[in-house]
């Protein structure tokens, strides 16, 4: 067992990951603005850089994820659909995979306890699991980041000067490079605390953040960059605090981890807190308050702790709580873990996730066979399925790329509309939809029931399908109610981008 532990543990990590990838309840919302901006690029041979998609004002398009559109468009036109489940799988399982190596450097005695790795995934899951997100691509080359600096630090400065290439490729992937380029200031001044040498961090750093300049927007786009990573997007739910009013019995599994760890770390302190300050890695200790505050300022930055704790905390976990359990118990684990995955692919049918709670997948095959042209006010979460399905029959009023094409007050703009607070016709007045789908649970659902100027002419379980009253017609197709077909056709579009 002890000899084959490191392939047994991979393999049952990989396994469990799949069989969470594969139980995922739909493809997340960006993706398939992402897939436009890919196909832009393979297709078309360009970086789309102005949004044709919305009929509200817009500015140049930003594009901070335009090599993640590339790798998943890539993906599904070479490989299918399941590809991207797949990709999923592998992004996640290389974040633990690296965090691993991590520990192997540290050298610690026994880096494959899987117990640890499981609360970890079990932990990080919610916020992961809707295939497939650019922004795994950050928590994997932060993880990537750290694993270099710990080599550096080893007296392997020579491996430092990759840092900048990466970040070129990093920066074109997806915006959250900025926490790469923190991560080498932060071991920096680790180092220096650490009185240990801190030179070639430093070049590394203004190597590193000099090479953001590389991107087809040139030094605009740092400006963006710096901008979209400060602005504060309090009507966006992942980006809340975990302990906000409306998280607060959210991400159970997350907050447990999270006590578990800043109780571990505590306990840790306490028992070595003569010399603290001398013998103790300051690396480690400002990794952990920083991942510990944007893990708990929002949702979508959880991950990070997560990171921190699978390369840190693990060592000092078993330090403070010394369990001694019999032999056997690490083929129980083992054992148990694979089940639950092996139990998970009889159980869940490997297929393209189809949620028509959360997507309005009737909503827009009605729009789309009864060809009902014009602009079309939806959800900005849903803006980009809509475009992917519809265009060019109907342009949307704005999508999830908020802030890399939209005006800030557009957001607010459209949240006054759903919930009818003061100004909620503001849409109405200066961008007049000819066509909107709504979910049935916002106030504004049922005063557009009652309206003598709206209709619904079509109404599924969470969402329905408005018109003018003298748009109306005598008779409409109705879409099919073959869940085959709508996988089939799910990845379908009539986008055509121009060389």
């Amino acid at each position: 067992m002890k000899r084959f532990l490191p392939v047994i543990f991979y393999i049952a990590i990989f396994l469990l990951i799949l069989s969470f990838s594969m139980s995922a309840q739909n493809f997340d919302f960006d993706l398939w603005a992402r897939l436009i901006a890919g196909m832009g690029v393979v297709e078309g041979h360009h970086v789309l850089m102005h949004d044709f998609l919305s009929y509200t004002p817009v500015h140049i398009w930003y594009d901070h994820e335009w090599g993640s559109g590339v790798i998943f468009y890539l993906f599904l036109k070479l490989f299918g659909a399941y590809s991207l489940i797949i990709l999923q799988a592998f992004l996640i399982f290389g974040i633990f995979f690296t965090s691993s190596l991590v520990l192997k450097l540290k050298k610690i005695e026994q880096p494959y306890n899987i117990l640890f790795y499981f609360f970890a995934i079990m932990s990080v899951l919610p916020t992961l699991n809707n295939p497939i997100r650019c922004h795994l691509f950050s928590f994997l080359l932060f993880t990537v980041f750290i694993y270099i600096l710990e080599r550096a630090r080893k007296n392997n400065y020579k491996l430092l000067y990759i840092l900048p290439v990466l970040t070129i490729i990093w920066n074109n992937i997806h915006g959250g490079v900025t926490s790469g380029i923190g991560l080498i200031l932060i071991f920096a001044l680790g180092e220096y605390l650490n009185k240990k040498p801190i030179k070639h961090f430093l070049f590394a750093f203004v190597l590193s953040a000099m090479s953001l300049i590389i991107n087809p927007w040139g030094i605009n786009y740092i400006k963006f960059l710096l901008m979209a990573n400060t602005m504060v997007r309090a009507d966006i739910a992942e980006w809340w605090g975990i302990f906000s009013k409306h998280q607060i019995a959210n991400y159970i599994t997350f907050k447990l981890f999270l006590f578990t760890i800043l109780g571990t770390e505590f306990i840790y302190i306490i028992k070595n807190i003569k010399n603290f300050y001398e013998k103790e890695d300051k690396v480690k200790w400002i990794l952990f308050i920083i991942t510990a505050y944007l893990a708990i300022a929002h949702v979508k930055l959880m991950p990070f702790f997560v990171i921190y704790s699978m390369c840190y905390a693990y060592e000092d976990f078993y330090k403070v709580f010394c369990f001694k359990l019999p032999k056997w118990k690490d083929s129980a684990i083992y054992a148990i873990i694979l089940l639950i995955s092996l139990f998970s692919f009889v159980v869940k049918q490997f297929s393209l996730p189809i949620n028509y709670t959360s997507y309005p997948v009737k909503e827009i095959e009605f729009i789309k066979l009864n060809d009902i042209k014009g602009n079309l006010l939806i959800n900005f979460g849903l803006g980009s399925y809509a475009s992917y399905k519809l265009y060019p029959q109907n342009k949307i009023f704005m999508d999830g790329r908020y802030e890399e094409v939209y005006y800030d007050y557009m957001v607010p703009m459209l949240k006054r509309f759903y919930l009818m607070t003061p100004g909620w016709d503001d849409v109405l007045k200066q961008y007049k939809p000819d066509i909107m789908i709504l979910e049935n649970y916002y106030p504004i659902y049922n005063y557009m029931k009652s309206s003598k100027d709206w209709i619904a002419i079509y109404e599924g379980k969470n969402f329905g399908v408005f018109v003018p009253v003298n748009k109306l017609k005598h008779h409409y197709k109705q879409p099919s109610n073959d869940s085959n077909y709508y996988k089939k056709t799910l990845f379908d579009t009539n986008i055509k981008i121009e060389r």
